[in-house]
C-alpha cells in the first residue's frame, strides 16, 4: 500500500483479464495546484473573511429523554472582523442536514469584543436516534451585526452515522470554509483533484506496438473537506475499479492517510488493455473510504464514463456519471497522450 503507482492490464470485449504487469514508483509532482471556491448563499452573510481558529464542543445523545446535545465550550483565534478596533461579536450556530429547515437552527449567545469566547452552552435538538443518525451536524461562527450584516467565520461538518457515541469528552475542531452543503442541502463530501490520460495503442515512439495496446492512466492527488468521522480525522485510502470489472484484478488501492481531512496521495494507476472503443463503455470507479479494523466507511466517490446507462449494449446503474464527470471524459478522450486535470465534488454512489 506504499507505492504511488500501479499498473494492471484487462481485455474488456474478451472478458479475460491478463495478469498485472508489475508496479513502479512515480515521483511525478503536480503539474499546477487545482483550486475552486464556492459562491456563498448563505442568507445575511455579508463577510468575506478566511476561515480560522477552532472551536470546542462535545456531542451527546439522551436515551431518557430523545435529546440530541450540542455542548458549545468555546473558540480560540477567531478571525478579526473589524480590524480597526480588533473586534468580533462571535456566536455559534448549529444546523442538521439536510432538511435544515424542518429541524431549524439552534444558536448560542453572542460574545461581544472577543476572538476568544467562552459560551459552555449547550443547544438542544428533540429527534429520535434513528433519525438522527442520517442526519449530519453543520455547526458555524459567525459575527454578530447589529444591522444584520452578519460575518462567516468557519464551520464544521460531522457525519452523525459515523460517530463515536461513547465520546462525550470536549474536543477542540478546526474551523473550516463554507461549503454549499449548509446553505443548500447539498450532499457535500470533499474534492477529490486528479489527472487523467489516455494512451491510444502504437503513439508512442517510433515501434508502432508502443504501447501494444490502449492505456488509461488515472493520478489520484489528493482530497479536501473530507466528512470528519471522529475529533481526530479520518484514516482515509481511495479504491479504483474499472467497471464493469469489478474482479480482484481490477481492483486497485492507495495507502491509508492517517488523522487527515486533507489526504494527499499522488497515487497514479495505469489500466492497459483498452481499445479505443471502450472508453464509451467503461466507467473509472473512484471511492474514498475510512479505514477500520472491522469495516471501512464509505466517504464519497466519483465515476468517470460517458453516463448513458448503458455498457457494452447492457443496461447498467453504474454508468450514471454526473455532466462534470462526463464532461472530464470527453476531455481525456479528444486528448490523446494529454494530461486531463479536474477538480471533481465527491458524492453518493
Amino acid at each position: 500500500e506504499s507505492d504511488t503507482a500501479s499498473e494492471i492490464s484487462f481485455q474488456f470485449n474478451r472478458h479475460k483479464k491478463t495478469p498485472s504487469i508489475g508496479s513502479h514508483s512515480s515521483d511525478m509532482a503536480s503539474v499546477s495546484s487545482v483550486s475552486g471556491s464556492v459562491l456563498s448563499v448563505y442568507s445575511g452573510d455579508f463577510g468575506s473573511l478566511d476561515a480560522q481558529g477552532t472551536v470546542e464542543f462535545a456531542l451527546d445523545y439522551d436515551e431518557k429523554n430523545r435529546e440530541f446535545q450540542v455542548h458549545i465550550s468555546q473558540c480560540k483565534d477567531l478571525a478579526v472582523v473589524d480590524e480597526k478596533k480588533g473586534r468580533s461579536d462571535p456566536y455559534v450556530k448549529t444546523y442538521l442536514l439536510p432538511d435544515k429547515a424542518r429541524m431549524g437552527k439552534r444558536k448560542t449567545s453572542v460574545k461581544k469584543r472577543t476572538v476568544n469566547p467562552i459560551y459552555n452552552e449547550v443547544l438542544r435538538y428533540k429527534i429520535e436516534k434513528m433519525v438522527l443518525l442520517i442526519q449530519k451536524l453543520n455547526l458555524s461562527v459567525w459575527h454578530n451585526d447589529p444591522l444584520g450584516r452578519n460575518s462567516f467565520l468557519g464551520e464544521i461538518e460531522i457525519d452523525l452515522a459515523s460517530w463515536d457515541w461513547s465520546n462525550r469528552k470536549l474536543n477542540w475542531y478546526t474551523l473550516k470554509p463554507r461549503s454549499l452543503s449548509a446553505a443548500t442541502g447539498v450532499d457535500h463530501r470533499g474534492v477529490m483533484s486528479l489527472s487523467i490520460k489516455y494512451v491510444p495503442p502504437g503513439s508512442l515512439g517510433k515501434c508502432p506496438k508502443n504501447p501494444p495496446s490502449g492505456e488509461v492512466h488515472i493520478w489520484v492527488k489528493d482530497v479536501k473537506d473530507l466528512l470528519q468521522l471522529r475529533p481526530s480525522g479520518v484514516d482515509s485510502f481511495v479504491k479504483c475499479y474499472v467497471l464493469p470489472d469489478t474482479s480482484k484484478k481490477s481492483y486497485q488501492k492507495t495507502r491509508v492517510i492517517k488523522r487527515d481531512t486533507n489526504p494527499v496521495f499522488n497515487h497514479t494507476i495505469v489500466y492497459d488493455g483498452f481499445h479505443t472503443e471502450d472508453l464509451k463503455d467503461a466507467c473509472v470507479e473512484l471511492t474514498v473510504w475510512d479505514h477500520e479494523k472491522l469495516t471501512n466507511h464509505f466517504l464519497g466517490g466519483i465515476r468517470l464514463g460517458l453516463g448513458t446507462g448503458l455498457s457494452y449494449g447492457i443496461s447498467v446503474d453504474w454508468m450514471d456519471s454526473t455532466q462534470e464527470e462526463v464532461a472530464f471524459w470527453q476531455e481525456m478522450m479528444l486528448a490523446a497522450n494529454e494530461w486531463i486535470e479536474g477538480l471533481l465534488p465527491l458524492r453518493s454512489l
